[in-house]
């Protein structure tokens, strides 16, 4: 049974239920916006610097393969979440979360959101010390990063097959893996942009089960048609809602009918989203 108390101090903390403040302009607008840059700029070099000198140490530090990867996933949560109180701080976001323990405790578990912001992978990475990421190719080709990103448990979009056993790999030793099925951010005027299958089709094939998140926002911001320095006018109310655990062994198939049941749950996991962003909500314009 569900305590009465508990729920009603989840909606007091809900940010993304808070009325918005009014829009700051002119000069207004000007700490906010100067505030907001600064913090990436101050994220930018920092994460530059730890790159080139933390993490590398931290990557050969002597210990196992996994206490490594345990370091530098922990440093990389700490400095996200410290992205994220310089975010607060400057105005720019206010982030609450319910039931945060279940996301701190996950292990080996595909957690998947809505990406409704640019800085949503930041906001859950804040919130767990030991998450991965699928990166683009492009960045492993970095010589400064790669080493890092290896080490932390990122995985680089190559070949299915390739990818699929790296994300095995990482899920095994209880990192988990963050997914975004919109695959970009969400579309100004959607409710969400279309599921891929690919959270779906990993989920089955290496036996992992889903974490859902909804990322629910009161004001647009930070968003696909908008530049990163175009600095919000208004605080972004960003409540971060875990739901229950999407179990695969419910979506597993026989031999030849897999792609059938991961267009299944790919079409179950969007009408969840849908049904929670549309009906439990209105997003102010």
């Amino acid at each position: 049974m569900s305590n009465p108390v508990r729920h009603q101090l989840h909606l007091r903390v809900n940010v993304a239920e808070s009325l918005p403040e009014p829009r700051r302009t002119g000069l207004h607008y000007l700490p906010r916006w100067l505030g907001g840059v600064s913090c990436y700029i101050t994220f930018g070099l920092g994460g530059l610097f730890s790159s080139l000198t933390i993490l590398p140490l931290l990557r050969f530090w002597p210990g196992t393969a996994e206490a490594r990867i345990i370091r530098v996933q922990k440093a990389v949560h700490i400095m996200f979440k410290g992205f994220v109180a310089m975010l607060t701080w400057a105005g720019v976001i206010k982030v609450s979360c319910h039931n945060a323990p279940t996301l701190h405790a996950a292990r080996g578990i595909i957690v998947i959101a809505n990406h409704p912001s640019l800085v949503d992978v930041v906001v859950l990475i804040s919130l767990m010390p030991n998450a991965g990421c699928i990166v683009k190719q492009g960045l492993w080709r970095n010589p400064f990063l790669r080493g890092v990103l290896s080490c932390a448990g990122y995985i680089p979009n190559r070949g299915a097959e390739l990818m699929l056993e790296d994300c095995r790999e990482v899920l095994a030793r209880g990192t988990n893996l963050i997914i975004f099925p919109e695959g970009t951010r969400t579309v100004t005027g959607q409710t969400i942009n279309n599921f891929a299958r690919g959270a779906a089709n990993i989920a089955l094939r290496v036996e992992a089960d889903i974490l859902p998140v909804v990322l629910r926002t009161n004001v647009r911001g930070l968003t696909k048609e908008q530049p990163w320095y175009e600095i919000p006018r208004q605080t972004i109310g960003m409540a971060v809602e875990i739901g229950a655990t999407v179990s695969y062994q419910k979506y597993q198939a026989v031999l030849g009918e897999q792609a059938k049941m991961a267009r299944q749950l790919t079409r179950d996991l969007e009408h969840y989203y849908k049904q929670q962003l549309e009906n439990n909500y209105e997003l102010k314009q």
